[in-house]
Formats: structure tokens, sequence, C-alpha cells
């Protein structure tokens, strides 16, 4: 039998799984380097769209196409903000009780 240890984690899958799976990471939809796509049917609509990308300073090139229908999903993906969750902490078995009896939170409303 050998003396041979191996010291760590082998290294099964080469350089591929170094990283983890990344397409396209820090690409910013609606900068400079990558522009919104944006199809609309009538010039007024495409004066409306070019008008909301330049409030919101994105960048956006728009394509009037009479024959097919609207496409702004990207625009609209652009714009929602999504908000993060928040939760009330638990307080603690010991921790005064919240409903204010001055009794501990084990013994009241646990």
């Amino acid at each position: 039998m050998s003396k041979f240890f191996f010291m760590g984690k082998p290294d099964i899958m080469g350089k591929n799984n170094s990283n983890g799976f990344s397409p396209k990471r820090n690409e910013k939809v609606g900068s400079e380097l990558h522009p919104l796509l944006l199809v609309v049917n009538s010039p007024q609509r495409k004066l409306e769209v070019e008008a909301i990308v330049q409030e919101h300073k994105l960048f956006a090139t728009v394509e009037l196409n009479t024959q097919s229908d609207e496409d702004i999903r990207e625009l609209e993906f652009a714009l929602v903000k999504s908000t993060p969750q928040v939760f009330d902490k638990v307080p603690e078995r010991n921790s005064p009780c919240l409903c204010g009896s001055g009794k501990k939170y084990k013994k009241c409303c646990a």
C-alpha cells in the first residue's frame, strides 16, 4: 500500500468547473454595449417608446415594422425593479414578549 495521501479536494472537472456556469453575467441590459432590441407597429408608438427609453436613461434600437406584432418585452424587463422580501424578526425565547404583557416570549405567545 502506498503512503501517498492526497491533501485537499480533487479537481474532477478540471478548469471547466472553477467559476461555475455564468452566461453573460456581467452584461447590463440597456447599456451602450448591449442595447435593447424593440419592435413597434406605428411611428407614433415609436416616439412614445423612445421617450420612455430616454426618460430611464437606457439605450435601445427601436425598429418600425408594421407587418409584425409589437415586441417591447426587453424594455418591460429592464424597467421592473425587484424588491427584496423583508421579514419581521422573531423574538428569542427568553426575550420579553411583543404583546406587552411583561412575560417572557416562551411563556406568553410562543
